[in-house]
């Protein structure tokens, strides 16, 4: 029944995002649109601007936003589920740092949009690869704890790294385009292509999560329990860690630092449904996509000019984050 809501509401809100907007569609004419691009039909002059605006601009911002939202959300999940911490989010091992730095790094160069895209990937999957080798190299105490500091580490190295490059900016201009896009927005990523590209980086993540979600539960007890059961810990780990960080890294690649979505749309979906993975991932899946539709349409629809999802989730995030430490503070006494 829940997956059915978020399947209805992620409808009617991509419908109200098509339609709205300072350049306003109404929904017949959409619909008009939509039945003369199936049917092969010319569409008529009067309704060139509307055409392209509806299937250049607005249809691969509302399909970004919502593929964004969802890669997002389940990384958050799986994330918090492994490490059996609810205030763990997708960027725990310093990817979206890691992947600012790339982006940061080809903007400073000058590199074509390709170019930035695979850089800023590639030093997301770096930075979660060195995480990983420091905690095989320090093998002392909790693995995921070691895993969580060093995270938190290579996280500010990065975070260094990437003021510095906006100090040696040559020009103004180039030091605008990195600061924007390490603010997190969809206005400038909303392109097939785009889309295309986070579509298949989902698919790729997604599988083997939902794959492996009844043994993700049984992690979530602890890994002497998961032993116990016949379960390859390290393996498990390693895998799911992999997949949560293409789904980040692939985001981030693509629109910048989004952050807090992987935060709140998983205690989100635990508060409806639990923590059984089984129906979790789903509606994680729904919801993070509904989640960051619908910011990304208020901001667009309601504000005059164009304010990065990112400042706006941020001003969300920091709030909630510190409900969840005031609900957790029994917990630490």
């Amino acid at each position: 029944m829940i997956l059915l809501v978020l399947g209805g509401a992620l409808l009617a809100a991509a419908a109200l995002a098509l339609a709205g907007g300072r350049y306003a569609v109404p929904l017949e004419t959409a619909c008009e649109l939509f039945r003369l691009r199936l049917s092969g039909g010319e569409v008529p002059e009067a309704l060139r601007q509307a055409n392209a605006v509806v299937f250049s601009i607005r249809l691969p911002r509302i399909l970004l936003a919502v593929l964004v939202g969802a890669a997002l959300a389940v990384s958050g999940a799986v994330y918090q589920g492994i490490f059996r911490n609810p205030l763990v989010s997708p960027d725990i091992l310093g990817v979206s740092s890691g992947a600012g730095v790339g982006a940061s790094l080809a903007i400073f160069l000058e590199w074509p949009t390709l170019a930035l895209h695979l850089t800023a990937f590639g030093f997301g999957l770096l930075t979660v690869l060195l995480v990983m080798l420091t905690a095989r190299l320090v093998g002392r105490g909790s693995r995921l704890l070691i895993m969580i500091l060093a995270g938190v580490v290579i996280s500010s190295f990065f975070t260094a790294i990437g003021s510095l490059l906006k100090y040696m900016a040559s020009t103004d201009q180039t030091l605008s385009a990195v600061v924007l896009w390490l603010m997190g927005s969809l206005a400038r990523s909303g392109a097939w292509d785009n889309v295309l590209i986070l579509a298949v980086a989902l698919a790729v993540g997604v599988t083997p999560l939902f794959l492996l979600r009844w043994r993700i539960n049984v992690l979530s007890f602890g890994d002497e329990e998961a032993r116990a059961m016949g379960v390859n810990v390290k393996r498990l780990q390693g895998v799911v860690i992999l997949c949560a960080t293409l789904l980040t890294a692939s985001s981030v690649a693509l629109c910048g630092l989004i952050g807090w979505v992987g935060l709140i749309i998983p205690h989100i979906a635990r508060f409806m449904i639990g923590p059984n993975f089984g129906i979790l991932l789903p509606v994680a899946l729904g919801a993070g996509g509904l989640f960051l539709l619908l910011t990304d349409s208020v901001i667009r629809v309601l504000l005059p000019w164009e304010l990065p999802v990112g400042i706006l989730l941020s001003c969300l995030g920091a709030p909630f984050f510190l409900y969840i430490l005031w609900r957790r503070r029994t917990e630490w006494t």
